[in-house]
C-alpha cells in the first residue's frame, strides 16, 4: 500500500475542525473554530472558494438541505445562510459556564443534528457540565447523555448502526445503541486510545465499518476494526491532527484538518494548521448526510 500525503492549498487554521465533503459541489468544507471561519476549498485546484464568518468560538457545523448551515456556537445552535450572512438562533443548551462550550457535531441520516459539549479546566473529581444533544428537524433539542468531558467525532456505523463518540478527556471512544425515537442507550467502551499516547479526536467510518480517528497528541490517524483492534496507523507531518472525513470523486481520499494554536494545544511544524489529503489508504467512505433543520 503506497500512501500519498499532501497539503490541500495554502490555508492555515488556528483550530481546524469539522471537515465535510460536499458531494453535490465536489468541495471540502471545514471550520477554523477559534476564528469562527467556515471555509470551502476546491480540492481539484487547492483554491479557497469561499469563507463565511460566524461568532467565535464555534464548535462545529453541518450542511442543511436548503443550502444553509447548522452551526454549533458557544451555548446555542443557529441556522446560518452563507448567501446572506443571516444567523438565526434556534436552540440553546441548558448549562452555562465560562469553561463550557459546544464542540463537535454531525448530521444524522434522519436530518437531525447531534452535538456535544466540552468542559475544560475542571477541578479533580468535578463532573463535566453539558453532554450530548440531538436537534431534531422540527427544532426540538433533546439531551441524550451527560458526563462527557470533551465530545469529538460523533458518527454512526454503517455496519452495526450504533452511534460512536469520543471523549477526548478520558482517551476513550464509546458506542451506543440508537432507539427508534433517536435516544441513546447501552453505552459501551469501544476503544481506549491510551496505548497510542493520545486522546481520540474527530472520527469517521469507512464503508466496511472501520472507524478512523485523529490521534491528536500522536501526529497520526488510526483505523480500528469493528472489534476495536487497530488495523492501520498512519503518521502525518503534523503535531496535532484534529479531524478527518472521506471525500473525493470516489470517496476514497481522507481529508485531515489540524491545529496550529487551539489555546491549549500548539504546533510549530510547517504544515500545522493545514488540511492534508491522504490517498492510497485502500478504504472508501460514504456520502455524508445533510440536516433538514427548519425545513417543512
Amino acid at each position: 500500500m503506497t500512501i500519498d500525503i499532501e497539503p490541500l492549498g495554502s490555508v492555515r487554521s488556528a483550530l481546524g475542525e469539522c471537515p465535510i465533503w460536499d458531494t453535490e459541489n465536489q468541495r471540502l468544507w471545514f471550520m477554523d473554530c477559534r476564528a469562527g471561519l467556515i471555509h470551502q476549498i476546491d480540492p481539484a485546484t487547492g483554491r479557497l472558494v469561499a469563507t463565511s464568518q460566524v461568532p467565535a468560538p464555534a464548535g462545529s457545523f453541518a450542511l442543511n438541505a436548503d443550502g444553509r448551515l447548522v452551526v454549533a456556537l458557544r451555548e446555542t445552535i443557529a441556522l446560518y445562510d452563507p448567501a446572506t450572512g443571516v444567523l438565526e438562533t434556534i436552540a440553546q443548551i441548558d448549562d452555562s459556564h465560562s469553561n463550557l462550550r459546544l464542540n463537535d457535531g454531525e448530521a444524522l441520516p434522519d436530518g437531525s443534528f447531534i452535538v456535544g459539549t466540552m468542559h475544560v479546566l475542571r477541578n479533580e473529581g468535578e463532573p463535566p457540565l453539558g453532554g450530548l444533544y440531538r436537534l431534531y428537524p422540527d427544532g426540538r433539542l433533546v439531551k441524550l447523555d451527560s458526563n462527557i468531558g470533551i465530545t469529538n467525532g460523533p458518527c454512526i456505523s454503517p455496519v452495526d448502526r450504533r452511534f460512536y463518540v469520543s471523549d477526548s478527556s478520558v482517551r476513550t471512544i464509546y458506542s451506543y445503541a440508537v432507539a427508534a425515537d433517536g435516544t441513546l442507550a447501552d453505552r459501551r467502551r469501544f476503544v481506549d486510545t491510551q496505548a497510542y499516547a493520545s486522546g481520540p479526536d474527530g472520527c469517521c467510518f469507512d464503508s466496511d465499518g472501520g472507524l478512523w480517528t485523529a490521534l491528536v497528541h500522536a501526529g497520526a490517524i488510526a483505523r480500528f476494526g469493528s472489534d476495536g483492534a487497530l488495523t492501520h496507523k498512519i503518521a502525518l507531518p503534523l503535531t496535532h491532527p484534529a479531524s478527518l472525513c472521506f471525500g473525493g470523486p470516489n470517496l476514497d481520499e481522507l481529508f485531515v484538518t489540524s491545529i496550529r494554536d487551539s489555546g491549549r494545544l500548539r504546533g510549530d511544524r510547517p504544515l500545522d494548521g493545514a488540511v492534508l489529503r491522504v490517498r492510497g489508504i485502500g478504504a472508501q467512505g460514504r456520502a455524508p448526510a445533510r440536516t433538514r433543520i427548519g425545513i417543512a
